[in-house]
């Protein structure tokens, strides 16, 4: 495997990307683990930091991430995954997670999504 470059608690970011219209979808972490085991299943797979645990999006959902494409920054210490996503990748209903727009406060102006699923009939 590449020698990564990962943080003191053996993470890096992976930025998940739709592969054919390049929208961001969300970021998450993953480790040594969470990347042999995406390159098995050819699914996404992140490292929880909250709950300590591995876990494979849409596995609750069905919202699956198919894999197309890996690719590291130039450090190699960030993955940018390509993914075909089913339905929404944001747990609140949203097809990306970044869906906030700010003011120049930094106060969220306005939500540039409709929701693309209930998240109430799901989680």
């Amino acid at each position: 495997m590449t020698k990564f470059k990962f943080d003191s608690n053996g993470l890096m970011p992976a930025i998940v990307q739709d592969y054919q219209t390049r929208e961001v979808l969300m970021l998450a972490y993953v480790n040594r683990t969470a990347i042999r085991k995406m390159l098995s299943i050819h699914k996404t797979c992140f490292y929880s930091r909250s709950r300590n645990t591995y876990w494979i999006k849409g596995e609750t959902s069905g919202h699956i991430q198919k894999i197309k494409n890996i690719t590291t920054d130039c450090d190699r210490d960030t993955l940018l995954i390509q993914v075909d996503q089913k339905v929404g990748a944001c747990h609140l209903g949203y097809r990306s997670c970044f869906v906030h727009l700010l003011d120049k406060k930094g106060k969220i102006k306005k939500i540039t999504q409709k929701k693309v699923f209930d998240p109430n009939k799901i989680y």
